[in-house]
């Protein structure tokens, strides 16, 4: 189940909330995603990161910066919020193990220095991304 929260249409400003699935490492927990979207949507990906306490997964860092090219360059503008929550539904959904990025405490350090996830070149180290 998703819930929206607008929290400031004048920002474009959203907040998603969705559940772990069934069967998967994170089932039943809960997590909340931030969207924003700017002028550029829907030809270039809104920036999409956790808000609160973000899963503990290999693709998503302390500060809640997620790692998925969905968000930068397989971004399409056929693509609706709903796939962008069904993808990072995905990418979670598919993961055997609870681990954080192998270079989290770096990488967030010099990540929390930008203006947002859409700053940062993301490198895609593998298919799950």
């Amino acid at each position: 189940m998703l819930e929206l929260n607008i929290v400031d249409e004048s920002k474009n400003i959203w907040h998603i909330k969705f559940s772990g699935a069934q069967d998967t490492l994170y089932a039943g927990e809960q997590f909340t995603l931030h969207f924003r979207f700017d002028d550029k949507y829907p030809f270039e990906a809104p920036e999409v990161k956790f808000i609160g306490t973000p899963p503990l997964h290999e693709h998503i860092y302390a500060n809640g910066f997620i790692c998925l090219s969905t968000l930068d360059k397989d971004w399409t503008p056929a693509l609706t919020t709903a796939n962008v929550v069904l993808s990072i539904l995905s990418m979670l959904s598919s993961a055997t193990v609870k681990q954080e990025p192998p270079d989290n405490a770096r990488s967030t350090a010099w990540m929390n220095k930008l203006s947002g996830p859409k700053a940062v070149t993301w490198e895609y180290h593998d298919l799950k991304c």
